[in-house]
Order: structure tokens, then C-alpha cells, then sequence
């Protein structure tokens, strides 16, 4: 892996951190264009917004969509077929299909995600045999430190996380 690409994980997963420093799943997102470099970032923003669409992923693209219309860039699918995505955890199966519906190219992540990942390790939405082009996939990048920052997480308290149900009495 080149120099330049591993800056773009690395400040994906500066932007995990940040997000684990405010109470959020530690998910950083960089999306990179090989003609303009970085158009979009974002992280997990879930807590913060109390709204479950705000992954990292959906960050990046708002940003990226509010770079292509100061930029006066009308379409988007031809922007983001030039464009690679950088995240430290596989994306969800909402985040996968969104990425593979607007037709980005490529997708390196981190750590898979056994629990709601899109790209294989739950469900593969971006399978070829799908309506849309199939991304490419590169997985495992820092896998290792990517399951530390989640260990991390879940270590803690989520204070948004709901009461849990008493077990006693149950049958």
C-alpha cells in the first residue's frame, strides 16, 4: 500500500477516535477522488444527532455532495466512480448498499463487521449479481487496531443505550 493511501486511513481513523472522544461507535470515513484528493470525511455522529442514519459513511458523502455543488459539479455518479472509500470497519449492510447505489469504486476497511456488515461478513449487498456495478473490495487494512477502538467503545457506558430488561421471572 502506498504512502498516500495510508494517510487516508490514517485519518480515518483519526476521525474514529474522535468519534469514541464524544461517545460515538468509533467509525471514521474518508472518501478520496483521484483527481481533487479528499472531497469528503465524516464519523459516526449516531449519539450526538439521535438520528441512526448518521454513520460515518452518510457524513462523508453530505460533505462530498456539499463540495461538488460549491464546486458546481452537477453529477455525482460521475464524481464518486473516481472515488474511493476509507473506513476502519467494514460498512454496515445500509451504508454498503448506499455506497454500491451511488457507484463508487473502490472500498478499503479495517476490521470486518461481524455483527451488521454489508460487504460480506454478514450480508454481501455488493455481490455482482446485483442491479448496480460491484464495488471493489479491500478488507483487513489494521484490522487489528480497528477491533481495539470498538473493544474500547463497548467497554464503556452508551448512555443512549436502553435500560436492559430484567431477566428474572422469564420462563
Amino acid at each position: 500500500m502506498s504512502e498516500s493511501a495510508t494517510s487516508f486511513m490514517d485519518r480515518a481513523f483519526e476521525l474514529a477516535r474522535e468519534a469514541l472522544s464524544v461517545g460515538e461507535v468509533p467509525v471514521g470515513c474518508v472518501l478520496y477522488h483521484q483527481d481533487h484528493g479528499i472531497i469528503g470525511e465524516g464519523r459516526n455522529r449516531v449519539n450526538e444527532t439521535k438520528n441512526a442514519t448518521r454513520h460515518a459513511e452518510f457524513e462523508a458523502i453530505d460533505r462530498a455532495l456539499l463540495w461538488m455543488e460549491k464546486n458546481k459539479i452537477e453529477s455525482y455518479a460521475e464524481v464518486f466512480a473516481k472515488t474511493d472509500v476509507w473506513v476502519n470497519v467494514e460498512p454496515c449492510i445500509q451504508c454498503a448498499g448506499a455506497l454500491q447505489m451511488l457507484g463508487f469504486s473502490r472500498v478499503y476497511y479495517g476490521c470486518a463487521n461481524e455483527r451488521f456488515g454489508g460487504c460480506g461478513s454478514v450480508l454481501d449487498v455488493c455481490a455482482k449479481d446485483q442491479r448496480f456495478r460491484p464495488l471493489e473490495l479491500h478488507g483487513g487494512i489494521r484490522s487489528n487496531e480497528a477491533i481495539e477502538l470498538l473493544k474500547e467503545f463497548y467497554r464503556c457506558e452508551n448512555p443512549n443505550a436502553p435500560n436492559p430488561k430484567s431477566k428474572e421471572g422469564r420462563k
